[in-house]
């Protein structure tokens, strides 16, 4: 399929995104039960932003001229469940470059509203209470991030002037990064006892399922911080419960499991916990890097060029 025939489908309207290529057909798409075009001339899918699996994957076993599945996430688990309907070849790319600065952003917020206590002073400004006392800082604490990508890069430079104690960085594989040695999977059991604050930026696949369970939770010290900006599903609920009602642990988390969190589930009222609903990414920086990102990878697709931010590949 050439570019003087290929349809694009775009969560905003073509006109404004500024940069996007001439000569292809672009049609806006942000799931709505009716399609804007016919799914089998489209070549270059943008799955639309924040809408859950079943509308990512809809259109896909329709479209059998498709090239490349972009998501505006950095997450691809919602996307997953309709890669076997697509023919071989088909690039599926991620939002990386869109996100890092807010989920870092986001990512301090809750250890630092965490730590400082702000839950109960708002609770306490509710009541007209005066709830003043000693609060533990991030200063002198010891940290791990588990899931070291662009994300969790972007919350180490964000950490750097907070005078941390040390940070620990764990990814798949070993290797080396600009703030340091980053370990293993493996490493964790020796990790976890050392760590006053662990951050999950981490994707959710089959390693990822669940890393978070009882054992996991048991290693962390008492009194410990865990704050979740990655998947729900990295953690194992049931086991984070039994934590936070013992008091042992503390716990921040974007994003829960299962998501939304349904009215009456025990972790909206568990101590020790602080919720917020999966804003990590939807802010007001979202967009402009959005529409950067589909204009660069658009003009590399017209010109033939490879697109970046492939995460994997149809076959």
């Amino acid at each position: 399929m050439t570019a003087t025939t290929a349809d694009v489908w775009l969560p905003f309207p073509a006109e404004e995104v500024d940069g996007l290529p001439e000569g292809f057909n672009y049609h806006f798409w942000d799931g709505e039960p009716d399609y804007p075009g016919d799914p089998a001339d489209c070549a270059y899918y943008v799955v639309p932003y924040m809408k859950d699996s079943e509308v990512a994957v809809r259109p896909l076993a329709a479209m059998g001229s498709v090239q490349v599945v972009q998501t505006l996430s950095a997450g691809i688990d919602h996307v997953e469940p309709g890669l076997g309907l697509l023919p071989a070849g088909v690039r599926l790319c991620n939002a990386k470059g869109v996100h890092e600065a807010s989920t870092a952003e986001l990512t301090l917020a809750l250890v630092l509203a965490s730590l400082r206590g702000f839950p109960g002073f708002v609770h306490g400004q509710d009541k007209e209470e005066w709830r003043s006392g000693f609060y533990p800082a991030l200063a002198d604490k010891s940290v791990l991030i588990v899931g070291y990508g662009s994300i969790g890069s972007a919350i180490e430079d964000r950490l750097v002037p907070f005078e941390c104690a040390r940070v620990a960085r764990v990814a798949r594989s070993a290797r080396t990064a600009a703030h340091g040695p980053v370990q293993a999977l493996d490493d964790l059991p020796a990790l976890l006892p050392e760590a006053d604050v662990v951050i999950l930026s981490t994707p959710l696949n089959a390693s990822t399922q669940g890393l978070v369970g009882a054992d996991f939770l048991a290693a962390m010290p008492d009194g410990a911080l865990l704050v979740n900006v990655a998947r729900g599903g990295v953690v194992d609920t049931k086991a984070l419960l039994s934590e936070l009602e013992s008091g042992r642990l503390r716990a921040a988390l974007d994003v829960t499991d299962p998501e939304p969190l349904p009215p009456g589930h025990p972790l909206w009222h568990a101590p020790n916990v602080l919720i917020t609903p999966h804003v990590g990414g939807s802010t007001s920086a979202f967009e402009p890097r959005a529409k950067r990102l589909l204009a660069a990878q658009l003009t590399r697709f017209a010109a033939g060029e490879p697109v970046h931010n492939v995460v994997r590949t149809t076959g």
